[in-house]
């Protein structure tokens, strides 16, 4: 059986990664004419059109997305190759990693990514720092390492990474009386709710879902964080929508909340990290990434 020819390969990575021909041209040093024929010869490979016309510009297929993670980490194994030499001495690297990010995740991963990243780096330092409305910029400046969040719209040259799939779920007080009965949108819109925003935000996904209902909730309280809003619970009427990932974490604190399915087709929500090329091929900066991908890999 013969080989895949792997320049097509690295030509699928570079499309994928800029939705451009011309981009994808740019960073290859290839024409746009010479890129457009190989873009051809990946949908003859792959049976699938990959890039379709979408306005002025391009968009991926479903194919293509599925294949984006894939094709990316195969390009970079390979590079892995090539790069033997640069190699970093992990038990004597001294660096600090700042990485934004919110208090869930902390609070779920902090101290098993700090255990795994001992474990090969003992004088590695985290350094958590709170999400804001700049992270395109943090990010090219260099001053931020890794952002790690839901809602990732950063530049086309940021590079991001899938870290783990959620969903959303419902926390009340134990003896709330949304409990008494079937919990319809109706009766889930009844009780006062707690938004988390870290921009004070009500409105998001949960309402959009609601509207066919006729029904509307009502946002009493809004905090910047999930585990601000769960001591809010025990003592009130609040509902707090949340990520179903934080339960463990409910548990280890003891606090007489119990949780239940939200009655609304709430889309996965898609945790990333997200990184600037300047560090794509750092060697300490890989080995970060790949350290948080197998700690929250062997979450459950």
């Amino acid at each position: 059986m013969p080989l895949p020819d792997m320049n097509l390969l690295v030509a699928l990575d570079a499309l994928l990664d800029e939705g451009s021909v011309v981009g994808a041209a740019q960073r290859m040093n290839l024409s746009p004419a010479a890129m457009s024929r190989t873009l051809g010869r990946i949908r003859e490979a792959l049976n699938d059109p990959i890039l379709v016309r979408a306005g002025r510009g391009l968009v991926p297929t479903p194919r293509a997305l599925a294949l984006r993670e894939q094709v990316s980490q195969l390009v970079e194994q390979a590079g892995e190759v090539f790069r033997s030499g640069d190699a970093v001495d992990l038990p004597t690297l001294e660096r600090a990693f700042n990485i934004r990010t919110n208090d869930l995740f902390i609070a779920l991963y902090g101290a098993q990514l700090l255990r795994m990243m001992h474990e090969q780096a003992p004088r590695t330092v985290v350094r958590f720092v709170p999400e804001s409305g700049d992270d395109d910029a943090v990010l090219r400046d260099g001053r931020t390492d890794l952002i790690i969040s839901s809602t990732i719209d950063l530049g086309p040259e940021i590079k991001v990474q899938r870290l783990f799939h959620t969903q959303y779920i419902g926390l009340a007080r134990e003896d709330h009386p949304i409990f008494d009965g079937v919990i319809s949108p109706e009766r889930f819109a009844a009780y006062p709710h707690i938004s988390v925003s870290r921009r004070g935000r009500a409105n998001g996904p949960i309402d959009v879902e609601l509207a066919p209902f006729r029904v509307q909730r009502r946002v009493a309280l809004i905090t910047p964080s999930f585990h601000s809003a769960m001591f809010s619970l025990p003592d009130s009427d609040l509902i707090l929508p949340m990520p179903a990932n934080i339960l463990a974490s409910v548990r280890k604190l003891g606090l007489p909340l119990r949780a239940f399915d939200i009655p609304l087709a709430l889309e996965r929500v898609t945790v990333m990290q997200a990184w600037h090329p300047r560090f794509h091929h750092d060697p300490a900066h890989r080995w970060l990434r790949q350290t948080l991908k197998a700690c929250c890999e062997a979450q459950p």
